[in-house]
């Protein structure tokens, strides 16, 4: 079979007429509207007009946890003996999710017109990273690749499982000092005031904590755009400079690992993940030096990132994996150990998925041992900033009441 351009399908809406001039529209994904009118005049369709579907502005993406989840599908079809290209029809077909149809339906064509899955993938770095390519391509020049599918399944699982976790664990109290934030906006915009109006007529002064809410309220007030302004310019700026500067992100990394509580997750995370990634690259016949440049890129964090090209040039020159990690200062005992023994034994790949395991396993017992300590000092936080609200305005009240 001829290979296809490399240009990329749309999805055409068509309007026409049939044989019986009855009036009948559709849509067809194709590489222009001259494809289009060619497919329909064949059908004996009289085409009026044919136009390219717009996209979606905010159209659904596909994420590393729906890689993971197509990677088990592949893995699972082609150990049932079918082929490439009709596994990739087959979860295009099956899916809901309009990205996923397009980018598994370009692949099973570039499959079908003679092309290597492995490059097929790379068309699309975005989704399939030059990790999962490479143990593609290692997959099919040895001819193992519904093995190395199965592999790499497992991978993305754990991997994808981790992130979860750790993305969990950092969002958690942010979200519940966000409701915090707006409960505190809230009170003091529409409940303060009418407790104002309220204690006006009493003609007495007030307490110094109720006075004191009551001049936070009317400043929140008079500035809420100015305060609301401030506050997510910053997180835009901050946002903005973050992706922008790679010496920001690097300093950021590596302050979020010096985080109490938070740096042993993230860096119990890391070294999980650079195990994983290493035992699954070394496992399937890449070299150590090959595979080392797609394990920076996967540790999510740039400190490791740096530390594995480090790596990285050390073996090059003949140091043994165990001592190149050793010099970093990046890794724990019981990693190098287990490392310098996988090197000694020739069983580096089991040591290594081994001491992911056992840090995979650290960081969901920490994730979740955070979890339960941060919940009742989120609780007690939120409660006090509500209670001392809610004090200050019925303070004057009570005392009243005690006069009385």
């Amino acid at each position: 079979m001829a290979k296809t351009s490399g240009r990329k399908n749309e999805v055409y809406a068509w309007i026409g007429t049939d044989r019986q001039g009855k009036k009948v529209s559709g849509e067809m994904d194709a590489q222009g509207p001259a494809f289009v009118r060619a497919v329909l005049r064949r059908q004996g369709v009289i085409v009026k007009s044919v136009k390219k579907k717009p996209k979606p502005l905010f159209a659904k993406q596909i994420k590393p946890k729906d890689v993971a989840i197509a990677s088990r599908q592949i893995a699972t079809m082609l150990s049932a003996g079918i082929p490439i290209a009709q596994s990739y029809k087959a979860i295009a077909a099956g899916s809901d999710h309009a990205k996923i149809q397009e980018v598994f339906d370009a692949i099973r064509v570039d499959v079908e017109g003679g092309t290597n899955l492995s490059d097929a993938l790379a068309k699309y770095p975005k989704q399939f990273d030059s990790l999962y390519t490479s143990l593609v391509s290692v997959g099919e020049r040895s001819g193992n690749l519904d093995d190395l599918m199965e592999k790499i399944a497992t991978y993305k699982e754990n991997i994808e499982e981790i992130k979860a976790k750790v993305k969990g664990a950092m969002w958690y109290p942010v979200a519940v000092l966000v409701v915090g934030f707006l409960v505190t906006a809230l009170l003091l915009v529409f409940v303060i005031p009418q407790f104002e109006n309220l204690f006006s007529s009493f003609g007495a002064s007030l307490p110094a904590l109720t006075a004191a809410m009551i001049e936070l309220s009317r400043g929140f007030r008079d500035n809420w755009i100015m305060i609301f302004g401030v506050l997510f310019g910053s997180i835009a700026i901050l946002v903005m400079t973050y992706r922008r500067s790679a010496a920001m992100r690097h300093n950021v990394d590596r302050l979020s690992l010096k985080m109490p509580i938070f740096g042993k997750i993230l860096q119990k995370s890391a070294i999980a993940r650079y195990a994983r990634t290493m035992a699954t690259m070394f496992g399937s016949g890449v070299t150590l030096v090959d595979g080392l440049q797609s394990v920076a890129g996967a540790t999510g964090n740039l400190v490791y990132h740096d530390a594995c090209l480090e790596i990285r040039e050390e073996v090059s020159t003949g140091q043994a994996l165990s001592i190149a990690m050793a010099q970093t200062g990046l890794f724990p005992t019981m990693v190098l150990q287990m490392t310098a023994t996988g090197e000694e034994s020739g069983e580096l790949e089991s040591m290594l998925n081994k001491a992911a395991d056992f840090y995979e396993r650290e960081v969901r017992e920490a994730v979740d041992n955070m979890s339960k300590l941060i919940e009742p000092i989120m609780i007690t936080v939120l409660g006090g900033i509500v209670g001392t609200l809610v004090i200050a305005m019925y303070l004057p009240i009570f005392m009243m009441g005690s006069v009385i």
